[in-house]
């Protein structure tokens, strides 16, 4: 407990996590008032034609809590590294850490230490996304507790990571600074990948799918998949051991980097076989992630491994509406389906001509079809014809209709722009205060 004590009161000393509240307010503000704005406009606010019919279809998880939340996750990438790293570098710069190295303590302990008293700041710091939980209650909007606890929960998780990150940079590198650029590069190495996944998919695509930027995204829509949580924790661990490894000063670099090699080993092969865990859950209330109900029942029937050969380039707007709004939830269903995509370019400008480019096989024990519908309509037809599966008649009554709200943010500006920065100054002027009393 008196290293929990510590770490805290090392916590409110810094200025860069009083730097992080401050900057949230602000940051979930515009993500807030605007999403509000825009749902309203869609719903018919100030009688605007887009409200009649769209607004039924909004989900507030989707129009609201997304965009609101994105604003932790700008937070988690810029800001909070720095808490990470000035809370872990500064016992060695100041030289406490090797005082606290006499104590007869694990070094997987102190550093647990200090990344729960981070991850408690983080949920401090979310505070501000929770005022604007409470403003969309209070203008009558709806909520639906799993979707939100979802979106609540990706955002912990990913903020778990860049905090493994930020712990073992700084334990690695002598310079806090040097840390900082490392954070960096490996945040800027995750988006390389999603851009090279976007141009030339295959592997690419699928390593992509295990970036904190897909796994926020897949998140804040409301799906949980098993093995994206188990790759996001098994990374956190591996982070917050190599942080462990190399605070521990006295001990030789060579056995250390020894021990790194063989963490990063085991870290590569459980992340490898959690790939290949399959279970998820749609926690959406428009089950925008899942077939209706009575497809998937008659989807689980069809116990013949199923193949689909899409003639589409990586960079054809088709493709991606096929994989979104189709194959991924097929995948839930049907976890043996195969995908193939072939294509001779990454952009399929060129290819538009070509005799098969477009096209979308079907094959499922030895009989085969042709479709070019990409929409989950259009998938479902071509399997249940292949399958000699008659579709189940559509249930009006599961259709989700939404929860339009025509109402403007109200009190959000003065919330978010004046009433939390002046909150987050006068605490850290009195506790800062107190401090330098004692």
């Amino acid at each position: 407990m008196w290293l929990l004590r510590k770490e805290w009161r090392e916590l409110v000393a810094s200025r860069s996590w009083w730097i992080l509240l401050l900057a949230m307010g602000p940051l979930v503000g515009v993500s807030f008032i605007s999403a509000v704005r825009t749902y309203a406009e869609a719903s018919g606010l100030n009688g605007t034609a887009v409200g009649q019919g769209v607004g039924e279809a909004f989900s507030p998880l989707v129009g609201v809590w997304a965009p609101t939340f994105s604003a932790c996750e700008l937070a988690a990438a810029f800001l909070l590294p720095f808490v990470g790293i000035r809370l872990v570098s500064g016992d060695r710069q100041s030289g406490a850490l090797k005082i606290e190295l006499q104590h007869p303590m694990p070094a997987f302990a102190r550093i647990s230490a200090k990344a729960l008293v981070l991850l408690a700041g983080w949920g401090i710091a979310t505070t501000a996304p929770a005022l604007a939980i409470v403003l969309w209650k209070s203008y009558g909007g709806h909520l639906y507790p799993p979707e939100l606890a979802t979106v609540v929960f990706g955002h912990m998780l990913n903020a778990g990571l860049t905090i493994a990150l930020a712990a073992a940079t700084a334990s690695v590198t002598e310079h806090p600074s040097t840390a900082a650029i490392l954070t960096l590069s490996v945040t800027v190495g995750t988006w390389i990948i999603n851009f090279i996944a976007a141009v030339h998919g295959g592997v690419w695509e699928r390593a992509a799918g295990y970036t904190p930027t897909a796994m926020v995204a897949e998140f804040q829509h409301g799906l949980i998949r098993l093995d994206v949580v188990l790759v996001a924790l098994a990374l956190v661990f591996a982070g917050l051991g190599l942080a462990a490894i190399w605070m521990r000063l006295g001990v030789r670099v060579r056995r250390r980097v020894n021990e790194s090699i063989a963490l990063g080993a085991l870290t590569a092969a459980v992340m490898f076989a959690c790939t290949f865990v399959t279970p998820s859950w749609d926690t959406s209330e428009s089950r925008g992630n899942s077939f209706p109900e009575a497809d998937e029942e008659a989807l689980k029937e069809i116990r013949t491994p199923l193949r689909i050969e899409a003639h589409l380039a990586p960079e054809d707007p088709r493709r991606a509406d096929l994989e979104h709004r189709a194959l991924s939830k097929l995948r839930r269903v049907m976890p043996r389906v195969q995908v193939h995509y072939m294509s001779a370019t990454s952009i399929g400008l060129f290819e538009q001509t070509a005799p098969h480019y477009g096209e979308i096989w079907y094959e499922l024990g030895g009989r085969k079809t042709m479709s070019r519908v990409t929409t989950a309509e259009g998938v479902l037809e071509a399997i249940y014809e292949i399958a000699g599966v008659k579709p189940p008649p559509e249930d009006e009554e599961s259709i989700f209709r939404g929860h339009p709200l025509a109402v403007p943010p109200t009190g959000a500006a003065t919330v978010f722009y004046g009433i939390w920065p002046a909150v987050i100054v006068a605490t850290a002027l009195f506790l800062r205060g107190r401090a330098s009393i004692r």
